[in-house]
């Protein structure tokens, strides 16, 4: 390959800021092709954003910096208008990355003429041990009673990367996820932007199903192993943007924009989703919680009490932080260039 890169990576946050610095570093570390960055900073704290800033200066990136949280597919559209190359990754940032990651997804690319390349992608630590998604299936398809439905599955989740690695192959599938994916710039011309009324949910579903009824293909390349850090313990400045991440407005949203995109039955799928809702809050900020109270032991009872006070601080909470986002929408991003 050229020393002119064929990529560049877009991050954006997720659900936390803490993982900040070891995701950037296995990029540096463990990238051996030559990319660009842009760096999307949804309102980090003070700590994370004079941590980018130190980077960008030293290692020559952009970064985008608002001053509010932002939903997933508007810093990946912010990022979008930043990318002058002939592929961009969509890339969270509290995902870890082994060596040749990206060199593999561009030749995967190059080799396939994919619009889309997603990797083999692996879930909490232990790093790059535990398959969280392996190609998968996303598409609509038309009951006995001819009702539009949604069909999606993953593909391996929970299994050993040891045990199914020397089996897997590349592979044309029906999904990647945003976790880590790589897009061919140009697909952005037949079906848009991100559509930013997918809040925090099934946006991934959503892109590929659009880049897939162009006639464009997705494919799954084992060679590319990254890891997504969830269920690390989050800190103290990741709360607020984890509980507006997981809202149950935004995820309420989110259905309701597939539903009615794609003119899907509102079935059993999505009965599912709405029984769940809070359930990330719960395990990640609640039930912790009450264990530091209890000195460790855990009580059912003041967890499920503040588990019903939960929901209408987190609707306190999204209402509150969509006032601000409708204030501050007249202002421009700031942009940093460090060269």
């Amino acid at each position: 390959m050229s020393n002119h890169p064929l990529v560049t990576i877009v991050i954006v946050p997720r659900e936390r800021f803490s993982c900040t610095q070891e995701s950037l570093e296995s990029i540096y570390q463990y990238t051996e092709i030559p990319f660009k960055l842009v760096y999307v900073d949804g309102n980090s704290p003070t700590k994370i954003k004079q941590y980018l800033e130190k980077q960008a200066q030293a290692k020559d990136f952009k970064i985008i910096r608002t001053d509010c949280y932002l939903t997933p597919n508007k810093a990946r559209n912010l990022g979008i208008q930043a990318v002058d190359t002939k592929y961009l990754v969509f890339f969270d940032n509290d995902v870890i990355v082994t060596k040749g990651w990206l060199k593999n997804l561009v030749k995967c690319a190059e080799e396939t003429n994919a619009a889309i390349v997603g990797p083999l992608m692996c879930q909490e630590k232990p790093l790059h041990e535990t398959v969280h998604f392996a190609g998968g299936e996303s598409h609509i398809w038309v009951d006995n009673k001819g009702r539009r439905r949604i069909r999606e599955k993953m593909y391996m989740q929970g299994q050993k990367v040891k045990n199914v690695l020397p089996k897997l192959k590349r592979t044309e599938t029906e999904l990647a996820e945003f976790h880590c994916v790589l897009v061919r710039r140009n697909i952005l011309e037949k079906v848009g932007l991100l559509d930013e009324a997918f809040m925090n949910t099934k946006e991934h579903l959503d892109f590929c199903m659009l880049v897939r009824e162009k006639g464009e293909k997705v494919y799954f390349e084992p060679s590319c192993l990254v890891t997504y850090t969830y269920g690390e313990t989050l800190e103290f400045s990741d709360l607020h943007f984890y509980m507006l991440r997981w809202s149950d407005r935004w995820l309420l949203a989110s259905l309701k924009r597939m539903r009615e995109k794609w003119n899907i039955a509102e079935d059993g799928y999505f009965q599912a989703k709405y029984k769940q809702m809070g359930w990330r809050r719960y395990g990640a900020i609640i039930e912790p919680f009450v264990k530091r109270l209890t000195f460790g032991m855990g009580n059912i009872f003041i967890t499920r009490a503040i588990a019903w006070l939960d929901h209408p601080f987190n609707n306190f909470l999204t209402k509150r932080h969509a006032h601000q986002q409708a204030q501050l929408s007249s202002h421009k991003p700031n942009e940093y260039n460090y060269s």
